[in-house]
């Protein structure tokens, strides 16, 4: 089965930065669109970044110019580098398989999701 594990969150200072990552197995990795996405405590989730197989990049305007979105076909992980982190990036991030762009919420697979707190 579609597996998808995420890594790297954790407690960062407001100005910090962290590179999540997202093992995936159980797909054909490089033939899938991969996302990011992420909620806050009573918030909806929302999109972050998607990138498609190709590797065309997109991204909320929220993190556009501090979050890059990257995927290494050979071992099947799929990154989130994020820089300039804010109070307002506090979430749960969750890697996804995506089934269409990355705004339209379209998944067929999520991860558990890894918290990311960013002190003021």
């Amino acid at each position: 089965q579609v597996q998808l594990v995420e890594s790297g969150g954790g407690l960062v200072q407001n100005g910090g930065s962290l590179r999540l990552s997202c093992a995936a197995s159980g797909i054909i990795f490089r033939l899938n669109s991969m996302g990011w996405y992420r909620q806050a405590p009573g918030k909806q989730r929302e999109s972050v970044a998607g990138i498609t197989r190709g590797g065309s990049t997109d991204y909320a305007d929220s993190v556009k110019g501090r979050f890059a979105i990257s995927r290494d076909n050979a071992t099947s992980t799929l990154y989130l580098q994020m820089n300039s982190l804010k109070p307002e990036d506090t979430a749960v991030y969750y890697c996804a398989v995506l089934r269409g762009p990355i705004a339209s919420m379209l998944v067929s697979n999520w991860g558990q999701g890894t918290q990311v707190t960013v002190s003021s």
